[in-house]
């Protein structure tokens, strides 16, 4: 499944959005203008639906109350709605819908509830709440169904789903100290603590395929590397990933992860992210530490995974060299534009002046970027004087 079509109603920077979602997604505007939190609208469907430490109340506080959530300009409007449709294949057909949405209570306890929440499929409805159970013991709104396995069974699959969403945004510092921070892993793990203990965990034979695999793109993209392979370190049994460098000295340039650089890492991450499942992948800002002609290459090389294993995936980006790809097109884009009354998603193709450049050859980094820059940025260098 995909996600095809993405509605929010006061979701932190954002009023009212509702944009279609293309199998490849580029999400460009200002800072502040709400990149991440679009990412964290996904992250917060995974959150409802993990089995295991997840949940309405959980996914709520964790992003600091409901009161943090809703958009500043919602005004007398308290609620908060995310609705997502789901489609197999070609994005085109709708198998699912979910919506939820969720107020606070005025009185008591105070916590957010389930003022709605909807599943469809192929258009037929399979769970409206508030239902008659809902209505005799209101405390149940305070979870949602979709959380809840004797409540998901007929929509099991989109609970499943969204339990899969992975989110990435690898620290290689974290990588690289692993051990001096006990870096372990864990189900949600999106800066790489605990990615040295994820790869161990792969089973063997999977592992050394994906490892093949990035070994032979990290030769093309770091040419003194010559090989590069997994060992668990025989005296502590921590895992370890280790490169052999060129070296005058035979058998002298072995180098382990904590002296990689941070391109090599972060690079190495999102190549095994890719590569890891067939789920939903977020990224943020992939382009970060790596070389500009690597970071060109990415939505090509995205592109190619994907088309082996149909994963659709979703990212927020500054580069203009990433945005240069003459293969992105403009229906893949998401342009978030900052105003009073929170900001807007656009899909570029539907903005005329975005249109236009790039009728005229432009591609979608130079003909999105500009508006995205600050109107008053020159003013910038004068900090100090």
């Amino acid at each position: 499944m995909r996600i095809s079509r993405v509605a929010l109603k006061n979701w932190r920077n954002f009023r009212n959005v509702d944009v279609p979602l293309q199998e490849r997604v580029f999400i460009v505007g200002p800072n502040a203008s709400g990149k991440s939190n679009f990412l964290d609208v996904l992250r917060f469907l995974r959150d409802l639906a993990k089995p295991e430490g997840g949940g309405l109340q959980k996914a709520i506080r964790d992003r600091g109350g409901l009161s943090k959530i809703r958009c500043l300009a919602a005004r007398r409007d308290p609620e908060v709605t995310v609705s997502v449709e789901l489609s197999n294949g070609d994005l085109e057909s709708t198998v699912w819908s979910y919506s939820i949405s969720i107020r606070q209570q005025q009185r008591g306890d105070r916590l957010p509830y389930v003022s709605e929440e909807k599943v469809l499929r192929d258009g037929a409805e399979v769970l409206s709440r508030p239902d008659r159970f809902d209505k005799v013991d209101p405390a149940r709104l305070t979870q949602t169904s979709i959380e809840q396995i004797n409540a998901n069974a007929d929509f099991r699959e989109v609970a499943k789903y969204f339990q899969e969403i992975k989110y990435l945004h690898l620290v290689p510092q974290l990588v690289r100290h692993a051990d001096a921070i006990q870096g372990r892993r864990m189900e949600d793990d999106p800066f790489g603590q605990g990615f040295l203990e994820d790869v161990a965990f792969t089973q063997e034979k999977t592992r050394k395929a994906r490892l093949n695999r990035i070994s032979d793109a990290l030769k093309v993209a770091v040419p003194q590397m010559k090989e590069l392979k997994f060992f668990r370190d025989p005296a502590t049994g921590k895992p370890h990933l280790e490169a052999l460098y060129s070296h005058w000295r035979p058998g002298a340039g072995w180098q382990r992860e904590d002296q990689f650089s941070d391109g090599t890492l972060r690079l190495l991450g999102l190549m095994w992210s890719l590569l890891e499942y067939d789920s939903l992948l977020l990224l943020e800002e992939p382009e970060l530490s790596l070389n500009a002609a690597i970071v060109r290459k990415l939505p090509a090389l995205i592109a190619r995974i994907q088309r082996g294993r149909q994963r659709q995936v979703i990212l927020s980006t500054h580069s203009a060299d990433l945005l240069s790809d003459q293969g992105i097109d403009a229906s893949e884009v998401l342009y978030l534009s900052p105003g009073q009354e929170g900001s807007t998603v656009t899909v570029a193709d539907k903005v005329k002046q975005i249109r236009l450049l790039l009728d005229g050859g432009m591609s979608i980094g130079e003909a999105v970027l500009p508006l995205a820059t600050p109107k008053r940025l020159d003013q910038l260098v004068l900090f100090g004087d």
